[in-house]
């Protein structure tokens, strides 16, 4: 077994119908740009009734149609935040919590700390979060998975990983193995991913390989590190 072999992502998700949630972040193989992917799936009709949407540099998913919502608390939530040199990126509205420790001196492990896994018996949905902080024309970036320490969700296990950026290296944390019931929660490391330099041709590997069936929207941003530019996709089943 070759543990640091780094992963192409459409084979890490072929076959697997429900990896659930997902983010991604890494930097491009030539080394100039940071990436950062998000991406939400659904079984339920509610879960598959959203769309993302993006405002002044923040992506949010918010309901297709607002007429058919029935319980928006786990779905409906901002998934990137920027404050100040760190961008945020989570699967919940722990997006909040992070942005708003960082106002108050926290750090992004320590604004988790209140946070747990979601309360969505049985599947005991883990809440999965990353962080990018740039400094010095590079960044370095955090992931983190809070999840239930048993069937039961008596308590809280937490999980954070800490990396510097490595040109062509990414890593890939998601929600669950495989799709089941309940549905199995992600063991071990985040996974290593290769970055492409082309967002477009990231982009597409990405969408194409989640589940047809159970995908929902995308969210992929390239950020050059010598000038700040950014390069966005945004990617949603429901148009």
């Amino acid at each position: 077994m070759n543990i640091y072999k780094i992963n192409d992502i459409a084979e890490l998700l072929d076959g697997n119908t429900y990896p659930g949630r997902g983010i991604i972040i890494g930097k491009t193989a030539d080394g100039t740009k940071a990436a950062t992917a998000y991406f939400i799936m659904g079984r339920s009709a509610n879960s598959r009734n959203r769309i993302f949407t993006e405002r002044d540099g923040a992506v949010f998913t918010e309901p297709f149609d607002a007429s058919k919502v029935e319980d928006p608390s786990l779905i409906i939530y901002a998934a990137i935040r920027e404050y100040e040199n760190n961008l945020i990126v989570t699967n919940g509205d722990q997006t909040d919590t992070i942005y708003e420790g960082l106002q108050n001196g926290k750090c992004f492990n320590g604004s988790l700390k209140s946070r747990e896994f979601e309360p969505d018996a049985p599947n005991l949905t883990p809440r999965i979060s990353g962080m990018l902080t740039f400094e010095d024309g590079d960044f370095s970036y955090k992931m983190s998975i809070l999840k239930s320490i048993d069937p039961e969700g008596s308590d809280c296990a937490r999980y954070l990983f800490s990396y510097p950026s490595k040109a062509g290296l990414g890593h890939f944390i998601h929600t669950y193995v495989c799709d089941g019931n309940p549905i199995p929660t992600f063991q071990g490391e985040p996974e290593r991913v290769a970055i492409d330099d082309d967002i477009d041709a990231f982009t597409d590997k990405l969408w194409n390989a989640l589940d047809e069936n159970n995908k929902i929207s995308l969210y992929v941003r390239y950020i050059d590190l010598e000038t700040g530019e950014e390069e966005n996709r945004l990617v949603n089943k429901n148009r």
